[in-house]
């Protein structure tokens, strides 16, 4: 993953505890916000010392909760095998695919060097949103990127993001449903508490269809 993602590589940064969010508004005006409160958070020299990185990350994941809809976006990586777990399954699984996020991802934060969204599309159709933006970097590189979102109540939450086409839900939704068929769901779970295999793969990440 280059480091002109790093900003999108903070967004998928999660845990698994659901804040509730306190901002409301459009979808982009959401985004906009929440990019604007994680980058303040990277750019206060208080928090750049070595020794302040878990601080640092904390804040991070505290503002990365309240736009990101884990449950949502562990039950599209999961795909069709969603409806054949138990309620105690489904919780199961997505607490570990939320830690699994953030093992992936919470490092990447380090990477930011100043890169800026700039926004360029918003789509609303009923629920749904899709927030198109560019990463732009300090040399003056873009990266394509899209936010998916849902509305829930007075609230736009993320469920899926994708980079130059490279959704992320897609990705996962494909390695899920490989170990799945090939092996079993137990097998799945089993590598996920691990999680070494899913790490490995997030550094090659495939393009999937939409």
């Amino acid at each position: 993953m280059s480091r002109a993602s790093a900003m999108i590589a903070i967004t998928v940064s999660l845990v698994v505890a659901a804040a509730a969010p306190a901002w409301a508004g459009a979808p982009t005006d959401q985004v906009r916000e929440y990019t604007d409160a994680v980058v303040k958070i990277l750019e206060d020299p208080a928090l750049k010392a070595e020794d302040r990185k878990p601080e640092r990350r904390a804040a991070v994941r505290k503002v990365a909760t309240e736009v990101f809809d884990v449950q949502e976006t562990a039950r599209r990586a999961l795909g069709p095998h969603w409806q054949q777990r138990t309620p105690q399954q489904r919780e199961e699984f997505v607490a570990l695919f939320a830690d699994l996020l953030e093992q992936t991802y919470i490092s990447k934060i380090d990477l930011f060097g100043g890169e800026r969204l700039k926004f360029t599309e918003e789509k609303v159709d009923g629920d749904n949103a899709i927030v198109r933006a560019k990463v732009v970097t300090k040399q003056q590189t873009e990266v394509p990127v899209e936010a998916r979102m849902l509305r829930k109540g007075e609230r736009w939450l993320i469920y899926d993001i994708l980079i130059e086409n490279i959704s992320l839900v897609g990705n996962y939704r494909a390695q899920f449903d490989r170990i799945i068929r090939t092996s079993s769901y137990d097998e799945l779970v089993k590598r996920l508490r691990t999680r070494g295999e899913f790490l490995r793969e997030s550094e090659r990440p495939r393009r999937t269809e939409r």
